[in-house]
């Protein structure tokens, strides 16, 4: 009686360990990409590598751990956004706004940060190596 049941707690733990997570809301990830506007969506652990995001309204979105390599978020408006350990590396991100937003972790290797406005923004832990900042306004 009591082997049917471990097995089957075995069995159910086996794929909850290998069965991926997706995290994202689908709806949310093809209406930014069709509208180019998603103002608090859930994209938490979305893959927008790639991405032309160019003048996206981003504003309050929770993008925690998502893969935004090689975006173009050029004129972007992130204000208020989750980034939290989102992998922005080589991103361009041209006279967009991190205003407020939680940059906690975040990886901005190699990224071109033209213009870019980050204002009061938590950045706490985010990796700016071989970033180029001109005209980046860090301050509070």
């Amino acid at each position: 009686m009591k082997l049917p049941i471990v097995a089957t707690t075995a069995l159910i733990s086996a794929i909850c360990i290998v069965a991926p997570v997706k995290a994202e809301n689908p709806a949310h990830v093809k209406q930014l990409i069709e509208t180019n506007e998603c103002q608090g969506c859930d994209l938490k652990g979305a893959d927008l590598s790639n991405a032309h995001l160019i003048g996206a309204d981003l504003r309050d979105a929770n993008l925690e751990q998502a893969n935004l390599t090689n975006t173009n978020l050029e004129g972007a408006d992130l204000t208020g956004a989750n980034l939290k350990q989102a992998d922005l590396l080589n991103a361009f991100a041209s006279d967009a706004s991190f205003t407020e937003a939680n940059l906690t972790g975040v990886n901005f290797t190699s990224a071109k940060l033209y213009n870019t406005d980050m204002k009061n923004a938590v950045v706490v832990g985010a990796e700016f190596k071989g970033a180029k900042l001109y005209g980046a306004n860090l301050a509070d």
